[in-house]
């Protein structure tokens, strides 16, 4: 499959320490979510459609000592998935949507940016579609490509839609990562025995009235019930949809996913 980089886009690689919008060309998704359907099948991975291809817009973030980095190694990547609500158009005329939550967010924080140790990726999905998988990890294989990553040191999370994606991802390719963060998420329990191994925190408030709580809890039983011995479940009591902003409020998310290696 095609991955490429958008002419003067995704080919200079940017100075430390800022955050700017890279594009890149990747075969086609075909994983489309139905608001009206509920939350049923946005956890289904769906294959590429390798005859298209899409324009996927990310944010890019290089730590202030990258270079240091890249001569020792690479740089840890943390690969964030957004919410539903922070989808766009292919133009990427919206992409600043994808810094409404989470590291992107955080990132216009100059304190937050200058303590942060990671490349950080934060794709933008296309409106009514899910996020697909495949096309994550082709964006990763991009990355890689471009840049000095330490492949030892790959996280990933998300919220919401992105929760889910994280689960999806997980299951795609559970070697890639060295740790997950999914919040407010959920997935099919019978992937449990794939990801045993993969240090997982996931989040989820206990009053959710959108994506039910039982949906991270189901996963982590299923894990624990695998032999995953690397799985810790924090349940915000009283807390509805939005258990992201006080997840990566939180400096022991980050102490804890950077201590993570494989």
């Amino acid at each position: 499959m095609t991955v490429a980089s958008l002419p003067g886009q995704g080919t200079e690689i940017p100075s430390p320490g800022k955050h700017v919008v890279q594009s890149v060309e990747l075969p086609a998704s075909t994983s489309t979510w139905d608001f009206e359907k509920g939350i049923k099948n946005i956890g289904e991975p769906r294959p590429l459609d390798g005859s298209k291809t899409d324009v996927m817009q990310y944010w890019l973030f290089l730590p202030a000592d990258y270079e240091a980095q890249a001569k020792s190694g690479g740089a840890p990547l943390l690969l964030f998935l957004h919410g539903a609500g922070e989808r766009g158009k292919e133009s990427g005329e919206d992409i600043v949507k994808v810094k409404v939550h989470g590291p992107p967010r955080l990132l216009d924080n100059p304190e937050f940016a200058r303590k942060m140790p990671c490349i950080t990726v934060s794709p933008q999905c296309k409106n009514g579609f899910a996020w697909s998988p495949a096309q994550l990890m082709l964006l990763l294989d991009h990355i890689e490509a471009n840049y000095k990553v330490d492949k030892s040191r790959i996280y990933i999370t998300g919220l919401s839609m992105g929760g889910f994606g994280t689960w999806m991802c997980l299951q795609e390719s559970p070697s890639r990562f060295a740790a997950a963060a999914p919040i407010c998420g959920g997935a099919k329990t019978g992937w449990a025995k794939n990801l045993t191994d993969v240090p997982i925190w996931a989040f989820h408030g206990d009053a959710d009235p959108v994506v039910p709580e039982e949906l991270s809890k189901n996963m982590v039983d299923a894990l624990k019930k695998a032999g995953g011995k690397k799985i810790i479940y924090t349940v915000y009591e009283g807390i509805e949809h939005d258990s992201w902003t006080q997840t990566y409020d939180n400096q022991l998310l980050y102490d804890w996913m950077f201590q993570q290696t494989h």
